[in-house]
Formats: C-alpha cells, sequence, structure tokens
C-alpha cells in the first residue's frame, strides 16, 4: 500500500530518518515511535504527501507520490493532523462533509451518498448528536472524535493518523484503537499511527517502526520490535513488561538517581 525508499528525512542540521527502507502492506496495522523530536510527525507528513523529504521516495501503490494527482490522492490516503485551528464557524456535520469533496467530481453540492457517509462516521465516534454544533464550541476530545469521523468519511484504503488517541478519554482511546485495527482486519485498510501508549499500541497493532531521532530505525512485527529491551534503547528509559491474560503490559521503571 506505501513504501518508503531510501528516505531521509532532517530538520536543520539533525538527521531525523535516515535511509528507510520500509514496506507497509494492504490491512496492516503499524505504530509509529520514538521520543518527541524523534521525527515521528515529520515523516507522517512526509507520508501524506504535505512535506518534501531531503532525499528518497515515497511510493503508494507502486507510484511514486510526486506522480499522483490530488485528486486520485485523496481518494487514497486520508491524514489526521496532531492539531487544527477552525477559524470558521462550521457545524460539525459540515465539518465531516468537507471531507467527502474529493468524490463530489463536477457537483458542487453534496449528495444523499456523502451524507451517507458522513452521518455513519459520526455514529461511529458516537458524537452524531453533535451534529449541527458549531465546531468551535467542542471540547478537545469531541473535537478530535469529529476529526476521525472525517477521516472515516474520506473513505480511503490509507489512513495516515498522527496521534488519534489525543485528548480522548480512556473509553474513547480503546474504542477509537479497536475501530482502526477493525477496518484493517475486516476491511484490509491500512493504518499507520504515531502513539505514545505503548500498551494500546501493542493492543491494536501488527507491526511498528520505531525512529531514535538520530537516522536510526527499526521496522518489524510487534512482537519482535516492541520488546523491552529494545524499546528501552529508542525511547531511552527503562521498560519491563507485564503480562496479564492476553495483554502485554508496558511499565515505565524508575530511573536510578
Amino acid at each position: 500500500m506505501i513504501a518508503t525508499e531510501q528516505l531521509r528525512l532532517t530538520i536543520g542540521r539533525r538527521t531525523l530518518v535516515d535511509a528507510l527502507d520500509w514496506r507497509v502492506g494492504d490491512g496492516e496495522c503499524w505504530s509509529v515511535i520514538g521520543r518527541n523530536g524523534a521525527g515521528k510527525s515529520t515523516l507522517l507528513r512526509t507520508l501524506a504527501g504535505l512535506r518534501e523529504s531531503e532525499s528518497g521516495r515515497v511510493l503508494v501503490e507502486g507510484r511514486a507520490l510526486a506522480d499522483w494527482p490530488l485528486a486520485d490522492l485523496a481518494r487514497t490516503r486520508a491524514f489526521l493532523a496532531q492539531s487544527r485551528n477552525d477559524a470558521f464557524s462550521y457545524s460539525v456535520i459540515e465539518t465531516v462533509l468537507s471531507a467527502r469533496h474529493p468524490y463530489h467530481g463536477n457537483r458542487y453540492w453534496e449528495g444523499s451518498d456523502d451524507h451517507h457517509a458522513a452521518l455513519g462516521a459520526l455514529q461511529a465516534m458516537e458524537v452524531a448528536d453533535l451534529a449541527e454544533r458549531d465546531v468551535r464550541t467542542l471540547s478537545g476530545g469531541e473535537r478530535q472524535r469529529v476529526a476521525i469521523a472525517a477521516l472515516l468519511a474520506q473513505d480511503t484504503p490509507l489512513l495516515l493518523l498522527d496521534e488519534p488517541a489525543n485528548a480522548l478519554d480512556l473509553a474513547h482511546q480503546v474504542s477509537v484503537m479497536a475501530l482502526l485495527a477493525k477496518l484493517c482486519r475486516e476491511q484490509k485498510k491500512t493504518v499507520v499511527m504515531v502513539g505514545h501508549d505503548l500498551t494500546l499500541a501493542h493492543s491494536v497493532s501488527t507491526h511498528a517502526l520505531l525512529l531514535m531521532g538520530d537516522g536510526r530505525w527499526l521496522a518489524g512485527p510487534v512482537s519482535d520490535v516492541m520488546q523491552p529491551p529494545i524499546l528501552s534503547e529508542y525511547l531511552q528509559h527503562p521498560i519491563d513488561v507485564v503480562r496479564h491474560g492476553s495483554r502485554t503490559i508496558f511499565i515505565p521503571l524508575e530511573s536510578s538517581v
């Protein structure tokens, strides 16, 4: 679905990611993990086509990102930013309907199919009752769920999400992540997301990409990559793991002073 070839990302004189050769298949759910400033958001924006890499390239469905017409790309990948600023007084339903623009073609107004997709996405995010509310009056968690609803309404095979659990309460963190895993499992959508909750990431992801922030990286199935010694090195903090039934729980250890 998406791949990189010898991708190199820098900020100023600092190399974040170097020589990233990475393949993400249909139906896979990837978590991108690393310390603050390791390049996670920079990578995701590059994958979405919102930032150019210093070298190397990104391919979507085997086609270089630069060769995609924007309308076709918008029907293939959706991107959830880490933060947003609502400058205008749009209603929730109008906000979600805006994600249907790539399917309008020569139509100016939304059709019944657009409204059906938008309402279904709002229901999936449990915010259908807020459809007529001004987005600027929502709480942070409500606004995040509306943003994810818009991403779902865009109905693309590839979903790129920067901290989708941001501002969500515990119950909605679990439900949103479970929904993303279900989309991968049942609809063969591909998810690449940034997150900081190791336990939550491990519970829903099939694969993980670890970024060290100095060019080094490691990618593979969660069972291989999300091991305490490896995570401890990449996060630069000692990590232990506890097994509770079928769950794997990651615990940060106290550092010796």
